[in-house]
């Protein structure tokens, strides 16, 4: 096992929370087999008190691992890791995989600079056989790893643990037609509590809600449930709920997922730490891809979580005797969104709201409650909410589609063939443009206008404070000429109250804060704030200095860019974005083609994957300060 290492400049916590008896003394999976059923059940007790006095300091996915305590502990006490392979969903819920797998004593130190990365991690241990961090990807991770078992003649098991709101995702059902068709042995279990991040939508979250509601769980039609019901006797039938009038004709998921060729089992109690041994020790006799349906409670075991799913999915630091967090100084971006295109959808009855499965991570739960009737959420499903902003805008309808950078990325060939080359005007408001600190790089929005910019048509925008992102949703909520975009940080841009006046914005122009000889520099969003900072070194020193707001990173204001290249003796770009076919790439690209040779010096993050810290420690560890700029600009002059 890997883990990694603090640097000079990391933030890991100095005192780590004193662990229980019994988890103090997990050091590997080997440890969990050699305790008596009852000590598994206290070791859970242990384990959901040390999640929550660690994540009280740090933060984390709090709900979702509270959740899957009983789960985690049956699996690695019946199968053994790593060379039986456990593919987690999104992974956000492998905390307590990663304390059984040794590292509980660095529990405390999840998310932080230098700690356990929030998500599972091929490179910090070899427990964590896929990395992950979006969702629907691990019923086909995981068949490939069936797969290549089978090929390579190995007598092994692979588990696949997804939650419902997975089902709702593009490729999970696409792995669920291959499965059958693919491998004998492998098991799936459907982790079923009614929600991702937020409530689940949809027709298949409406049929597994429904199941659990309204369904007799111990009359399943089929031997699984026989079997189920012969091992856990009571257990199964105390879960069961008397069937109604008329339920009588609803789908049993038995079904379903036999439609697919696989064998159901269940629904059981998910926190019923024997049934769930037994029956996974039932399981890995069999020689057929099976599904295992558990229900569980997100949050059990902390009442604030459990009365607040939403929140405690993924947090900050928090309180422990409440749950409650510290309010963040300044509005975030986000919400300044939120706000804004509600009231403009108030003044516009054609304007509508589409997200991904966040609604609250993006703010249109504003929108939601006092517009619903123009709200749609499509669940975990982007290629779709992007198709489905296509159709609306066909008709005059103007979508604004909200999804973070980082998930974006998925509806890459809808945005080119769908929204672009028809020239539909649909809106992307890409949250968490940028850095996203402490998630790390399956979060990280770095990318975006590399894979946007070259995008025939498109208006791309990015503002530097919170006023001018209200002014260019404004922009976008009337341009009805092509497709537009917008990237914006998590959390606070400027951290400046949103100005009552609003000024209009015209395409492709910048805004030239400051002339000046000597120096350009072209401070991209909140990167901004980063160029003023250097001004006033460069200023120290004697240099005259032009600061420029550049606004559009596609069309870029060729005039004052190359007016300013031909002025001045350097050019420098500050962006929150990868190097490689950024802003600054832009830049060069134009000058290039203008045939000015002035030189161009980037501020931006390197060509690799950023890890997991505090923006402030990155930027200092990657050179995005005021500093080296300075010295790579002092070059020049």
């Amino acid at each position: 096992m890997t883990t990694p290492s603090a640097s000079s400049e990391s933030t890991l916590p100095t005192v780590p929370p004193a662990l229980g008896p019994l988890l103090s003394a997990i050091h590997s999976p080997e440890d969990v087999k050699k305790l008596s059923e009852s000590q598994l059940m206290d070791l859970a007790d242990e384990i959901r008190h040390s999640l929550i006095t660690s994540l009280a300091k740090t933060g984390g996915h709090l709900g979702p691992n509270l959740g899957v305590v009983e789960l985690s502990i049956a699996m690695h006490r019946v199968f053994e890791t790593p060379r039986d392979k456990f593919v987690f969903d999104v992974s956000h819920q492998g905390y307590v995989h990663k304390m059984l797998t040794g590292r509980a004593q660095q529990i405390h130190t999840i998310r932080t600079h230098g700690g356990l990365n929030g998500f599972l991690l091929r490179t910090e241990s070899e427990h964590d056989s896929y990395g992950a961090g979006h969702a629907g990807t691990c019923l086909s991770a995981a068949l490939g790893m069936a797969a290549a078992r089978d090929l390579l003649k190995e007598d092994s098991h692979v588990v696949a643990v997804a939650g419902d709101a997975a089902f709702t995702c593009g490729p999970t059902l696409e792995a669920l037609n291959n499965i059958a068709e693919t491998t004998r042995k492998f098991i799936v279990v459907l982790n079923d509590n009614e929600w991702s991040i937020d409530k689940n939508v949809g027709a298949i979250a409406k049929y597994f809600n429904a199941l659990q509601t309204h369904s007799t769980y111990a009359a399943v039609r089929n031997s699984a449930a026989n079997f189920v019901e012969k091992i856990a006797g009571k257990a199964v039938r105390n879960l069961a709920h008397k069937v109604e009038e008329g339920a009588k004709n609803l789908l049993f998921p038995n079904v379903l997922f036999e439609k697919f060729g696989m064998r159901y089992y269940g629904p059981i109690d998910g926190h019923d730490l024997p049934l769930l041994v037994k029956t996974f020790e039932h399981l890995k006799t069999l020689n057929e891809p099976v599904v295992l349906h558990i229900i569980t409670e997100k949050g059990r075991g902390y009442e604030p979580a459990l009365a607040n799913p939403g929140k405690f999915h993924g947090l900050g630091a928090y309180n422990i005797e409440d749950g409650s967090t510290s309010a963040v100084g300044s509005p975030t971006a986000s919400e300044i969104f939120g706000r804004t295109i509600t009231d403009l959808a108030k003044a516009d009855e054609s304007l509508v709201a589409i997200t991904a499965a966040m609604p609250g991570g993006t703010k249109l739960d504003i929108f939601k409650q006092e517009l619903p009737e123009r709200y749609y959420d499509v669940g975990i499903a982007e290629e779709h909410a992007a198709l489905f902003a296509c159709g609306l805008a066909t008709r005059g309808i103007r979508p604004f589609l909200a999804i973070y950078s980082t998930f974006m990325q998925r509806a890459y060939d809808m945005i080119i063939h769908d929204i672009a080359l028809q020239n539909l005007p649909v809106r992307l408001c890409m949250d968490r443009g940028g850095l996203s600190g402490d998630d790390g790089p399956t979060h990280h929005g770095l990318f975006d206008i590399g894979y946007l910019r070259h995008v025939p048509g498109l208006v791309f925008m990015q503002p530097k404070d919170e006023s001018e992102l209200v002014d260019m949703l404004h922009f976008m909520a009337k341009y009805d000429d092509g497709p537009t975009a917008i990237r914006y940080p998590r959390g606070p841009i400027a951290g400046t109250p949103v100005s009552s006046e609003r000024r209009p914005i015209e395409i492709g122009k910048a805004e030239v804060v400051a002339d000046g000889a000597d120096v350009a520099l072209l401070g991209l969003g909140t990167m901004f704030e980063l160029a003023e900072k250097t001004k006033a070194l460069l200023e120290a020193k004697g240099y005259s200095v032009a600061l420029i707001n550049p606004r559009f990173i596609k069309p870029l204001d060729a005039e004052v860019i190359t007016r300013y290249a031909k002025k001045c003796r350097v050019v420098c770009t500050f962006e929150d974005h990868v190097l490689k076919h950024g802003f600054g790439a832009a830049v060069i690209e134009l000058l290039h083609e203008e045939g000015i040779f002035t030189p161009v010096e980037r501020i931006a993050w390197p060509d690799e994957f950023v890890e997991h810290g505090k923006p402030d420690v990155l930027r200092a560890q990657h050179g995005l300060t005021a500093e080296s700029a300075l010295e790579k600009i002092l070059k020049h002059l």
